[in-house]
């Protein structure tokens, strides 16, 4: 279990309507979704999460899973007494969604997972052992601004991407595991990802019974951000909205 609880985020106007919930991705935090919280309150109950070690839901004590971060979510959702959702996950945050869906098929009845992935596959492993070591400033600013508890905990997630590595089944999802998802699911998946190839996202559209695959093109990993974020918040508004 984590050392502090997870921080979640409900804005002031969000009483009405389906629960969403949002999760961001690795070394991310709820702060990713302040667009979404502001335009779509009138429209969903949005849960916004921070992540075990991220944002203000604490520093690591250990290696990140994604298994243990999807126990975290589901916790949060039990005591606040949902029983159905509709969600949105961006890399981290969609291979959580995949383990709460595997575990708890009834839950979510759609989402949207961007960068996703089955397995972290030799090109990801590749890039994680080395990870942190070319952060750009600005980066590392927003970093400090979205997690409470400043460089120690900066670290920490660093340590964990880095064990990623070395990590073999915390994600391993065969495409039988894959199959119990009731979910209609969208999956999002840039082009030029350095680290998922675009395979993996074919796989995971072909494992899931009811899933649609939206390629992305000349974009990289957690493509929906930037220019690209009107165009994603659509689609995703007009998927969910089936």
């Amino acid at each position: 279990m984590p050392t502090e609880p997870i921080y979640y985020r409900r804005p002031p106007r969000s009483n009405s309507g389906e629960i969403l919930v949002l999760l961001h991705g690795f070394t991310g935090s709820s702060a990713d979704w302040d667009d979404v919280l502001e335009s779509w309150a009138g429209d969903y109950q949005i849960i916004a999460v921070d992540l075990r070690g991220h944002g203000k839901s604490g520093t690591l004590t250990g290696q990140f899973r994604h298994r243990d971060a999807a126990e975290d979510v589901l916790s949060l959702l039990d005591g606040l007494g949902v029983k159905s959702c509709k969600a949105i996950g961006i890399s981290a945050g969609g291979n959580v969604l995949l383990h709460m869906t595997t575990k708890r098929p009834g839950l979510i009845s759609a989402m949207v997972i961007v960068s996703a992935t089955p397995y972290f596959p030799d090109q990801a492993r590749s890039v994680m052992r080395s990870y942190g070591s070319d952060i750009q400033e600005a980066q590392r600013d927003y970093w400090k601004r979205s997690h409470s508890g400043g460089e120690h905990q900066i670290q920490a997630l660093i340590a964990s991407a880095r064990g990623f590595a070395d990590d073999d089944d915390d994600l391993a999802f065969t495409p039988p595991r894959l199959s119990r998802i009731k979910a209609r699911v969208l999956i999002v998946q840039g082009d030029s990802d350095p680290l998922y190839p675009v395979d993996l996202s074919v796989d995971l559209a072909k494992a899931i019974p009811n899933a649609s695959l939206w390629i992305v093109p000349q974009s990289g990993h957690g493509p929906v951000f930037g220019g690209k974020r009107p165009e994603f918040l659509r689609i995703c508004r007009e998927f969910l909205g089936c």
